[in-house]
């Protein structure tokens, strides 16, 4: 315990004074975070064609949305308008106060919900799963979805499986949403460790110490002025964060924000890196806990039975999944694919090797696909955001016999669940 706080003693004083080595310097589009759009450079995958698609399971994130509340920008249009009655708010408010009007102005009505960007993006996954499993379309199968009871995670399931249907009909297709599922998709609403942790002191206490050492708040004090009368550092920082957050989360609703205009590229990593350590902390298996990870045990064991179903011969050919960024996180960290999982005690590295941007972006999904080959075996290859990825570290291949596969992801579930 000594050398951790020695070690946070020494973080803080590197913030404070010379160049910090673990600083970032990813570009002003990358550091949206996991507010970001997704991708739209994907180019369809290919497979050897000695393989045949049998089965495939998609766990997705809702796409593209309106902000999840009007929570933040209500707090930083107060913040601006005192300013603005006080008169310490500078130009750069001025801007700032105007695209927080112009946010709240569009999403009136529409908090939280899917954009026409979100329907876009579902659609055009959609359109490449046609393309890239093209064989699972054969009349007298069927493709099943679910959702989470969240109106934006709903209409992205709607929005995909109606693209599928417009590319081929032969198909039957089913939809279902609701709390019945949630112990699938939306896990952290029912798991009593999981929410014991998140009030806990557990990831707050790490996530604290860097929050308070590492955010900058330059960036709000030329907003709203130099004798704007903060209540305490604390608000300052949080009004800081919260600019970052409203910011960051324009382009996934048609907003350009022109980013540079309130922000230098180092004070935008600095504040996506306090972002990013905070769903480190809080959705994935940390050296602090596992208890992020863990309440995906459920939806991973759904996937292998889906699969071995598969294997044994039905008629269904693909089982899609539509929750969120906290549906993702979990099941990715427990299964501990690439670069979705960091051990570390080091939190101010997280930033460096664990990226939500690339992870969870707007719509981001995970496929796990059933291939089988010309002798019957079957082979598994999995997917993030429509790349290939392998699935046991240190281990480069991509499609993997099935029984070692099913193997790898059984062990994945912990022996007390």
């Amino acid at each position: 315990m000594r050398n951790f706080f020695v070690y946070i003693f020494l973080t803080i004083a590197l913030f404070a004074g010379a160049a910090n080595p673990m600083a970032t310097n990813y570009t002003f589009s990358q550091c949206h975070g996991s507010l970001s759009p997704y991708p739209d450079d994907i180019n369809p995958a290919v497979y050897p064609d000695s393989l045949t698609p049998v089965f495939v399971n998609h766990v997705g994130r809702h796409g593209s949305r309106y902000p999840a509340s009007a929570t933040s920008c209500a707090k930083l249009s107060r913040a601006l308008f005192i300013a603005d009655s006080l008169g310490t708010i500078t130009p750069i408010g001025r801007k700032l106060q105007r695209l927080v009007n112009e946010v709240i102005q569009k999403s009136n009505g529409q908090w939280g919900a899917l954009d026409s960007i979100g329907e876009a993006e579902q659609r055009a996954i959609a359109s490449r799963f046609f393309i890239n499993f093209k064989p699972l379309f054969q009349s007298g199968k069927r493709i099943d979805a679910v959702s989470s009871y969240s109106p934006r995670s709903m209409m992205s399931m709607f929005t995909f499986v109606h693209q599928l249907s417009r590319m081929n009909n032969r198909l039957s297709y089913s939809t279902a949403s609701g709390r019945d599922y949630s112990p699938l998709v939306r896990p952290f609403d029912l798991d009593t460790i999981f929410q014991q942790y998140i009030a806990s002191d557990l990831w707050a206490q790490p996530y604290n110490q860097y929050f308070t050492a590492a955010c900058p708040t330059s960036a709000i004090i030329r907003a709203l002025g130099e004798r704007f009368p903060y209540e305490s550092e604390e608000q300052q920082r949080n009004l800081a964060i919260t600019e970052y957050y409203v910011v960051a989360g324009c382009r996934a609703m048609g907003i350009d924000p022109s980013t540079s205009q309130f922000f230098s590229n180092e004070e935008y990593n600095a504040l996506w890196s306090c972002f990013n350590l905070r769903q480190y902390l809080q959705r994935t298996a940390t050296t602090v806990s596992v208890a992020p990870a863990d309440i995906a045990a459920e939806l991973l064991r759904d996937i292998i039975a889906t699969f071995d179903k598969a294997v044994e011969g039905t008629d269904e050919v693909a089982r899609l999944r539509f929750g969120h960024a906290e549906t993702l996180l979990p099941l990715l960290s427990l299964i501990r694919l690439q670069g979705c999982y960091y051990a570390t005690n080091y939190f101010d590295t997280v930033g460096q090797h664990w990226r939500d941007f690339d992870i969870v972006p707007m719509a981001a999904n995970l496929q796990m696909i059933l291939f089988r080959g010309p002798s019957g075996k079957f082979y598994l290859r999995v997917d993030l955001n429509e790349h290939p990825v392998s699935l046991i570290p240190n281990d480069n291949t991509l499609y993997l016999p099935w029984d070692v596969a099913r193997r790898f992801l059984l062990d994945r579930i912990p022996l007390y669940l």
